[in-house]
This record gives C-alpha cells, structure tokens and sequence, in this order.
C-alpha cells in the first residue's frame, strides 16, 4: 500500500507544480503571441490560434525614442540602485547577523518596516526633497531613491541567510589567521551565496517593476521604461493591444535575462566547488 500511496502523492504532486508552472508561463506566453498580431487578431471574440504573425509592433516599439530612453533610465537606476544595496546592504546584514547588539532588534524592524509603507508615503517627501535641492527628474534622484528599497530588501533576506551559516565553520577560520573582513569575503559570502543571489535578483525585479514612485519622481527625463508602456494605453478606446504587448514584452526580457545570467553565475560556482 505505501508504494501505491507515494506514487499517487508523486503523481497529485507533480500534477500540482505543472499546473502552477502553467498557470505562470501562460500569461507570457499569450502576451508574447499577441505582439505579433495585428489588433484586428487580438480584439476578436474567439481568441485566434491561427493567424499571420508580423513584427510592425516589435518594430515601432524598438523605434521609438521614448521607449529606448525608458529602457536606457531603467536600466541605469536600476543597476545602480541593486549594486548600491549589495556594497552596502550584506556587509550590514552580517554585521547585524553575526554581531548582535542590543539595537539589532530594532534595526531589523526598522529594515522590515521600510516594507509596510505604501509607495506614496515615500514618494510625497522625497519629491519635495528633490525639488528643493534641484534633483527633480533626475536619474541620481532615482537611484538614491531605489537605492532606499534595494538596502532594505537585501538587508531583509541577507539577515537570516548569514544566521544559517555555520558558526563552527567561521570559528575554525578564525582560528586559521583569518580577519572579520576575510571570514565575511572567503567563509559566509560563498556559503549563503544562493540565498542571497535571490535576495539580488528579488531586489531588482522589485525596483525594475516600481511604478508609482518613479511615476511621482519623473515628468520627462526621467521617465522609466513602466512609465512610458503605461503612456501607450492611454488612448481611449484606440488602444494599439500589439504595440502593448510588444512592450510589455521588452519590459519583462531585462528581468528575465538577469535573472538567466545569475543563475548560471551561480550554477558555475557550485560545479567549482563540487570539482
């Protein structure tokens, strides 16, 4: 009986994980097919499977200079803004993981609160702040302010990271001549690696996809890449649905790609290590 009853739990298992892989591929996938529709195609009814696909929506969006200096803004703040999280935001997370004190209850709570405000509590002083110092519509304006979330984040995720990391296996590399900075460089970045890696990759899909305080902290410079593909619906009932697409798609292909490029950095180093 309890063969039948683990296969049958593999089978309601595995049945359960392809269905919840369906259900997060499909809604990329029929977005990615309805870029290369025409509207006529997409605006129909019955949903057609069968049609002649064209790249003119791909095209106007890669041709259009709003979108690519959206590209370019998005890029830019966001890559700075998770670069500033992880030079500043792990060594804190270590230090407050390994060197508690009596304020590191009260900065983990403060990090984890950075999370329960809503956007526009955020959003309302530092345009003002922004205003007055003239960094209004800016990209260091920005990376400042996604650096805030990136921090906190990383600082979020990194804590307990480090907490499970071994201390027999520091104590001994501190008996081997090791210093601080050497254990937390050679001892606990490479053993909590995975886990902060998803921390990396958790913190730049959140900036990459914030919406309301880059819609608060930009007007034409700034705009980023979410902005300016929400630009794209306001058209009433004209609304291009292949050109939206086609930029939704654009928007979800950077996320994607880092997400590729961690993920084998990070199958690179275990096959190191089990080599």
């Amino acid at each position: 009986m309890r063969p039948r009853r683990t296969r049958l739990g593999l089978i309601i298992g595995k049945t359960i994980l392809a269905f919840a892989g369906f259900m997060a591929v499909f809604p990329l996938a029929w977005t990615a097919l309805n870029s290369l529709k025409n509207n006529v195609d997409i605006i129909t009814r019955v949903p057609r499977l069968v049609f002649s696909p064209t790249f003119d929506n791909i095209r106007y969006i890669i041709g259009r200079d709003s979108v690519m200096t959206g590209l370019y803004n998005s890029v830019i703040a966001c890559g700075c803004a998770v670069l500033i999280g992880v030079v500043l935001g792990l060594p804190a997370a270590y230090a407050v993981a390994r060197y508690p004190n009596r304020f590191a209850g009260d900065i983990q709570f403060f990090v984890l609160s950075l999370r329960f405000l809503p956007p526009v509590a955020v959003a309302i002083p530092l345009m003002v702040i922004w205003l007055q110092i003239g960094l209004y519509d800016t990209l260091p304006a920005l990376i400042v302010t996604y650096s805030l979330l990136t921090i906190s984040v990383i600082m979020w995720l990194a804590i307990p990271a480090f907490q499970a990391v071994p201390k027999e296996i520091e104590e001994a590399a501190f008996v081997d001549g090791y210093g601080a900075y050497s254990v937390f460089w050679r001892i606990a970045l490479p053993v909590a690696a995975r886990s902060l890696i998803g921390a990396v990759a958790f913190s730049f899909v959140l900036v990459w996809n914030e919406f309301l305080i880059a819609l608060m902290l930009s007007s034409s410079n700034a705009k980023t890449l979410p902005i300016v593909a929400s630009e794209l619906s306001q058209q009433g009932m004209n609304v291009p649905w292949g050109i939206l697409n086609a930029s939704v798609v654009l928007l979800s292909l950077p996320p994607l790609l880092f997400l590729g490029v961690l993920s084998g950095f990070l199958n690179s180093v275990f096959r190191q290590k089990k080599t």
